[in-house]
């Protein structure tokens, strides 16, 4: 009985119940692990190659490139991608949030092992040659389809792939940015769409996880030095919504110019990769900051450091060519530009408030904080997220009150002003997808078949004689499964009343005698409520068998027990 209690079988069993907590930390223990691991080899496999082309030997030190080569690397790259991509199919092309959103969505978090590796090569080779991209999104698509892997090499249910995509989410950002808090609460805010204590715990255990391995390894991911500043005066207030009011409509234009971009996806890879190529070629002769991530720009952002005109310069260029870099297919990530558009624009405006007011306005480096964050959380649709990572990130408590009235701003400017939700679900519909729960989704695909079904059941041929009837003490059943002939349920009480009423007849029919036959189909144990409501409403059916993985009946489940699931579940 022990052994049993350890055993996979039994793990898997727990999982599908919705209050499997201890099961649930231990794969958010893995997830946590797993992504550590990976995002630390893909930051090596991109940090290595930058110190190793880079002629001063500095990751992320485009500015030590010649014009020319600020030209060829970009180009070089293009042709790399080129010849990954091109033989695969546009939906295996498919990488980063969005697409991980677009699994959560469709295919019940599975994601591919083909599109894993795309974004793996696909990112790192995007990040080494230069491209306006950021990596925190490959990040993303590597902790969550990584994650969603381990649970289907270990065929767990369907319910807790989601539960170890979310895990997978906060770790790759916790690992990104040593920010885990913030990862936390974007895959609570943006991926799983849900605050829940089964939920949030994992989520936290694989954060903290992933966290731990980074910083241990590789030490402190992204060091953002920014004194602590602070709003001068309250009369500041009215100046920073004005901050959030533009940071907000520089956002729903990101937003806009990727969505443009993406619908000319039916053009040759060739060509738009080609293009992608020339345009961060071409501005990086004059502002080579664009080129890579540019976290040492946005340093010197939030240090106050660059004059008006290269702030304005770097924002609009950045601006541009990021959205249309990613909407030709580039695989790259968005968070980190967003960072950098937020930052340069805020210390812009700062720096405009400076010179415009008759009063002393904070110091530029704070409104470029404050830009960083209004501009996340307008872009992703993710405010809390972006308030708690500008806090984390920068460690300046200061920054909570006046970030709140900036990210607030820029998210109502986008979402009411313009009508825009987030970048990735822009993304998604402009593919002609969609991602969200309605409340019923919501709550049942958060618990697998198995945790529902009934085991009081016999199996009986359909063709039975009055004897054998008689000795299946069908006073104790709840169904009779014939599944010989014909496949479907029969209630015992049905054949106790036949046989009072036919005390003559030696063999017995089951498929023809009066009663209600209920037609069955089968499906897997790993799949959700949400699957098996779907089955039963597409075959007109009220009642499934569950089957293990060796096909053996594990037992029934009807729409009744969906239904009183869900009756449950609104009461607590």
């Amino acid at each position: 009985m022990i052994k049993d209690w350890f055993s996979l079988e039994h793990f898997r069993h727990r999982l599908a119940h919705v209050d499997a907590l201890p099961q649930l930390v231990v794969i958010g223990l893995l997830s946590g692990i797993a992504t550590g691991l990976l995002i630390i080899l893909f930051r090596l496999t991109v940090d290595l190659s930058q110190q190793f082309l880079l002629p001063s030997g500095l990751s992320e030190d485009f500015e030590s490139l010649s014009s020319i080569q600020r030209f060829i690397f970009p180009a070089v790259g293009s042709v790399l991608l080129f010849l990954l991509l091109f033989r695969l199919r546009p939906d295996q092309r498919r990488v980063g949030p969005a697409h991980v959103l677009e699994r959560m969505g469709y295919h019940q978090a599975h994601l591919p092992l083909s599109n894993l590796l795309v974004q793996f090569f696909g990112g790192a080779t995007s990040l080494i040659s230069g491209h306006s991209v950021g990596r925190e999104g490959p990040a993303i698509h590597l902790g969550a389809g990584f994650s969603s892997l381990l649970g289907q090499w270990f065929k767990l249910p369907n319910n807790s792939l989601r539960i170890l995509v979310g895990c997978g989410t906060a770790a790759a950002i916790a690992a990104a940015f040593n920010t885990p808090l913030a990862g936390v609460v974007f895959a609570m805010e943006v991926v799983m769409l849900e605050y829940t204590v089964i939920g949030f715990t994992p989520v936290v255990v694989a954060a903290v996880a992933a966290d731990i391995m980074v910083r241990f390894t590789l030490g402190s991911e992204i060091d953002l030095a920014v004194p602590i500043l602070e709003v001068e005066t309250l009369n500041e207030i009215p100046y920073i919504m004005f901050v959030g009011l533009c940071i907000g409509c520089l956002a729903a234009l990101f937003n806009r110019i990727m969505v443009k971009t993406q619908s000319y996806g039916k053009h040759p890879l060739s060509l738009r990769l080609g293009i992608a190529a020339l345009l961060i070629g071409s501005v990086a002769l004059v502002y080579p900051q664009l080129m890579g991530v540019g976290y040492d720009t946005l340093s010197a952002a939030l240090n106050g450091e660059l004059a008006l005109g290269l702030l304005i310069g770097l924002m609009v260029t950045k601006l541009i060519i990021t959205p249309i870099t990613l909407g030709l297919g580039v695989p790259g990530g968005i968070i980190g530009p967003s960072f950098m558009v937020g930052a340069l624009a805020g210390g812009a405006l700062g720096l405009i408030g400076d010179h415009m007011t008759n009063q002393p306005v904070a110091h530029v480096g704070f409104y470029a904080m404050l830009g960083m964050g209004a501009m996340m959380g307008a872009l992703l649709n993710a405010p809390l997220a972006a308030l708690i990572a500008l806090l984390e990130l920068t460690g300046n408590p200061n920054i909570i009150l006046p970030a709140m009235i900036a990210i607030v701003t820029s998210n109502l400017t986008v979402r009411y002003l313009f009508g825009l939700p987030s970048v990735f679900v822009s993304s998604l519909r402009a593919l002609g997808l969609d991602y969200h729960y309605e409340p019923i989704t919501q709550a049942m695909s958060g618990v697998a078949v198995s945790s529902l079904i009934t085991r009081d059941f016999i199996s009986v041929p359909q063709e039975i004689d009055r004897d054998t009837a008689k000795s299946l003490n069908l006073e104790a059943q709840h169904w009779l499964l014939i599944d010989d002939k014909e496949r479907f349920l029969l209630d015992p009480s049905d054949l106790l009343t036949y046989l009072a009423r036919k005390p003559d007849q030696a063999t017995i029919d089951l498929a023809h005698i009066p009663a209600l036959h209920r037609d069955l189909l089968e499906i897997s144990y790993r799949a959700t409520l949400h699957e098996a409501l779907d089955l039963m409403n597409e075959s007109e059916l009220d009642a499934v068998i569950v089957t293990d993985l060796n096909q053996r009946v594990l037992g029934i489940l009807t729409r009744d027990h969906i239904e009183q699931s869900y009756r449950n579940n609104l009461r607590q």
